[in-house]
């Protein structure tokens, strides 16, 4: 196979909160408008900024991440991607070099030249420090420019160039505007779906970015051939239910492509819409935002009747986070208000105000590794003795808690199936 050469970018920050998601959003958006094809990549474990992409860009937004995903995986999904885009964007995760491994690692190894998004709110000179600092902190890092974002005034804009070294590509300046930025909850942006005016902001995002030399095309990356693995179909005609609505909407679109290669015919169901459980041979309740929707959890007894009976045949059900706080007996929000949940796996979670665990985790089951994340605000209290426990990526300590009851399988973890699709086979047969 050739190698195929694409125009790409590696949209980066010095830290979390400073425009990346909207800014890459708008420059998809800009570049679209233009009649081109933008294939956008989220680096990391992340549900919701990929949703604001793909809304950006019309097309689906695959996670990157060499720990959880693998080089592999992650270099057959570029090289796919440069055989359709002419242009492709990748948003990295926090700040440029945070994590192990970090957005730096990614876009050195691939070669793919990044520009750094700068919020320059209360800020003068010392954007051109912070600039440098991000540009020569690693020798060999394919570093294409600096942007300001959040800035003030044409008077500000010189202010944070003053001192810039010539040496340093500077994209240009992206003026404060309070109807462009993305709305925030506990776990990250507000779901594109529920944001009515996520069109309007993408619009004014990519008319800023208009006048930037941020919206030039970026040279052209050499993408490595690689080819996506040929699954044993270990799931043929088995029938899997997936709940997904806005309280369970956190699913990798890798997990879904590889339920399918493996042979799995699925079917999508809503508890918010008080769905029955489709015909099915065994149910996967994703992530997402029960403790938004308790009332309505708590009236689905279509959902619920459903559930329970394909659990009392003994069938699989496994459920992830959100999906494993709707099994509970109950669930309390921040406000202190509680809702009775399914009540299949014993036991009630609250959620806290503070983080209660972020992080890249590995599963061994059945002697099988799933690699997958954790991230949630909840705490969870059950008398059921965990099965097993995760472990970290990184730092000392058990990871997440795994719980077995009956045909169900449950835990915080957010698992990636490629990283292993037979061992994710088996979480849906008897």
């Amino acid at each position: 196979m050739a190698i195929r050469h694409c125009p790409a970018l590696f949209i980066s920050a010095p830290a979390s909160h400073q425009g990346k998601t909207t800014l890459s959003a708008g420059l998809a958006r800009y570049h679209r408008q233009l009649g081109r094809t933008v294939r956008v990549f989220k680096t990391g474990p992340d549900f919701l900024d990929p949703y604001v992409l793909e809304q950006a860009s019309g097309h689906t937004v695959y996670a990157l991440d060499l720990w959880m995903n693998g080089e592999d995986d992650c270099r057959q999904r570029l090289y796919q991607a440069a055989a359709e885009a002419d242009l492709i964007l990748i948003e990295g995760s926090m700040g440029l070099f945070d994590g192990t491994p970090s957005s730096a690692d990614l876009a050195q190894l691939f070669g793919v030249p990044v520009a750094a998004i700068i919020d320059a709110a209360g800020m003068a000179q010392t954007f051109a420090a912070v600039a440098h600092g991000l540009a020569s902190f690693r020798p060999g890092l394919p570093f294409y420019g600096v942007l300001a974002n959040q800035v003030a005034s044409a008077r500000h804009a010189e202010m944070l160039t003053a001192a810039l070294p010539a040496s340093l590509n500077y994209l240009g300046a992206v003026m404060r505007q309070q109807d462009m930025g993305l709305p925030e909850r506990h776990l990250g942006l507000v779901q594109a779906q529920e944001v009515d005016d996520l069109e309007a902001r993408l619009e004014r995002a990519a008319a800023q970015l208009a006048t930037t030399r941020l919206a030039d095309l970026p040279p052209a990356v050499a993408f490595q051939p690689a080819t996506a693995p040929s699954l044993p179909r270990l799931l043929d005609g088995v029938r899997i239910a997936i709940a997904r609505d806005t309280a369970f909407s956190f699913i990798y679109p890798a997990n879904i492509q590889t339920l399918q290669a493996l042979g799995a015919e699925l079917h999508y169901f809503s508890p918010l819409a008080d769905d029955a459980l489709p015909d099915c041979d065994a149910v996967w309740l994703p992530g997402g935002y029960p403790e938004l929707h308790l009332a309505a959890l708590a009236g689905a007894e279509h959902s619920r009747t459903s559930l329970h009976a394909h659990v009392a045949a003994g069938k699989p059900l496994y459920a992830e986070c959100g999906g494993m706080l709707y099994l509970l007996d109950s669930l309390t929000d921040k406000q202190g208000q509680s809702g009775q949940m399914l009540g299949l796996l014993p036991g009630h979670a609250r959620l806290n105000t503070r983080l209660s665990a972020l992080g890249l985790q590995q599963l061994q089951l059945d002697g099988a590794v799933l690699r997958g994340h954790t991230f949630h605000y909840s705490s969870l209290d059950t008398p059921i003795t965990p099965l097993t426990h995760a472990s970290r990526a990184t730092g000392s300590g058990p990871g997440e808690a795994v719980y077995r009851h009956g045909s169900l399988l449950a835990s915080y973890l957010h698992l990636y199936f490629p990283s292993n699709p037979a061992a994710c086979a088996r979480l849906f047969l008897p």
